[in-house]
C-alpha cells in the first residue's frame, strides 16, 4: 500500500510530495504527459514577498530561504514597477502602500524602461523582487520524491476513488492503487476530485489569465527591465527571453480546462500595455492562457480535511503557488505528521480546510 497518493503534477502536488516522501512512500500521478502543464507551466514566475493577501504574504516570507538557498536557489534578479496615471491615483496610492513600494520619479522610471511615455505620472518601484525557475523548482521536487524511494508518474488520469477501512482505492482506468492517504492537489480539478472521493468540495473556482508574447519594443535589450503593472493589478509586462509578455490579468470564470487565450481579452490587455509606451505592439508572437483556481476566500487550502484527515487538501493556490510551495508544502507535511507548524497558529487556522465547514 502506498502510503501517499497525491493527485496533481503542479507546483501544489510536486512540493507536497516532496516534503511527505520523508515521511512514506510517495507516488505521484499527473494525467497531462509532463509535470507543470496547466497553471504552473504558465505562470509569470515572479517571486515579490508582498504580493498577495496577508496570509500568501506570511507564506511568502517563510518560503524566501528556501527560494534562495535550497538545491542551489533558483531565483534571480528582476525588480518590480508600478505604473501610474492621472486617471489611477487612488488605486496606485493603495498599492504603493501594500506592496511597500518605493516611490520614484517618472524620470528615473525611464532609466530603467525607456519606452515608458508622458501619460505615466507616478511610479513604485522594489528592485527585491526576483525571477523564479520554476521549471527547476518543479524538477527539484519531483527529484526529491524520487530520491526518497517514491513514484512520479505522468499519464496518470484518476477515474473513480473509493473509501476503503484502512484508505482509499483509486483506479486509473483498469488499474487500481491503494493508499493510506490521498492528497488532493489537483489544481482547478481539485473540487471534482473532492466530490469523486466523497468529499464536500470548498469551492475552487478557476479563473482564466491570458498571456501574449511580444518581441522586445523598438529592439531595446529588455534583459533587464523590471516587470510592469498598472494600480489594481489590470494588466501587467515581463521581460521574457528577449521579448515581452503582456497580461490583461483578467479574471474569467472558467470549468477545468485546458485553458486558451480569448482574442478580445488578448487585444485589451495589449491596448492597456500600449496605452503606457511610446512603443506600439506591431505583432504577437504566441499566447496563452492558464486557470488560476481560488477558494472562496481566495487563501489557499492547506492541511486535513475536518471530515477525514487521510484526505488532504493543497488547493487554491491563485497565482501565488510558487512563490508559497516550500512553505505551504512544508505545512502540509507538518500536519500530517502531528508535528507543530513554525507557522503561526492564527496562519495554520486561516489556510485549513476547516474553516469552511460550516458552509458546506
Amino acid at each position: 500500500m502506498i502510503d501517499f497518493l497525491v493527485v496533481g503534477g503542479g507546483i501544489a502536488g510536486t512540493s507536497a510530495g516532496a516534503r511527505l516522501s520523508h515521511l512514506g512512500r510517495v507516488t505521484l500521478l499527473e494525467r497531462e504527459t509532463a509535470l507543470a502543464f496547466h497553471a504552473s507551466g504558465r505562470s509569470a514566475a515572479l517571486f515579490e514577498e508582498n504580493y498577495g493577501l496577508p496570509a500568501t504574504v506570511a507564506l511568502n516570507i517563510a518560503s524566501r530561504d528556501y527560494h534562495f538557498t535550497a538545491n542551489g536557489g533558483v531565483t534571480s534578479p528582476r525588480g518590480l514597477m508600478l505604473i501610474g496615471t492621472n486617471d489611477n491615483r487612488d488605486a496606485f496610492a493603495q498599492d504603493l502602500a501594500e506592496m511597500k513600494l518605493a516611490e520614484i520619479s517618472p524620470s528615473e522610471a525611464r532609466d530603467l524602461i525607456p519606452i515608458l511615455n508622458d501619460s505615466v505620472t507616478r511610479v513604485g518601484y522594489d528592485a527585491a523582487a526576483w525571477d523564479l525557475d520554476t521549471d527547476r523548482l518543479v524538477q527539484n521536487f519531483a527529484r526529491e520524491i524520487r530520491d526518497n524511494g517514491g513514484t512520479v508518474r505522468t499519464g496518470a488520469e484518476v477515474t473513480d476513488v473509493t473509501r476503503t477501512r484502512d484508505g482509499w482505492e483509486v483506479a486509473l482506468g483498469d488499474e487500481v492503487l491503494t493508499t493510506r492517504t490521498l492528497v488532493n492537489a489537483a489544481g482547478p480539478w481539485a473540487d471534482e476530485l473532492a466530490q469523486m472521493a466523497g468529499m464536500a468540495p470548498v469551492g475552487i473556482t478557476p479563473l482564466r489569465r491570458s498571456m501574449a508574447r511580444i518581441p522586445a519594443p523598438g529592439e531595446h535589450d529588455v534583459a533587464r527591465w523590471p516587470m510592469m503593472f498598472g494600480p489594481g493589478e489590470d494588466w501587467y509586462a515581463k521581460p521574457d527571453a528577449g521579448a515581452l509578455i503582456v497580461s490583461p490579468a483578467e479574471e474569467d470564470p472558467m470549468p477545468p480546462m485546458d485553458a486558451w487565450a480569448d482574442d478580445m481579452v488578448l487585444a485589451e490587455g495589449l491596448a492597456k500595455y500600449e496605452a503606457h509606451v511610446t512603443e506600439p505592439v506591431t505583432r504577437m508572437l504566441s499566447n496563452w492562457a492558464g486557470l488560476r483556481s481560488f477558494a472562496p476566500d481566495r487563501t489557499l487550502v492547506l492541511g486535513p480535511d475536518a471530515a477525514d484527515a487521510a484526505f488532504v487538501w493543497v488547493a487554491g493556490q491563485g497565482g501565488y503557488g510558487f512563490q508559497t510551495a516550500p512553505a505551504a508544502s512544508q505545512l502540509v507535511a507538518d500536519l500530517v505528521a502531528g508535528r507543530t507548524p513554525e507557522l503561526d497558529a492564527g496562519l495554520v487556522a486561516a489556510l485549513s480546510p476547516a474553516r469552511f465547514k460550516g458552509s458546506r
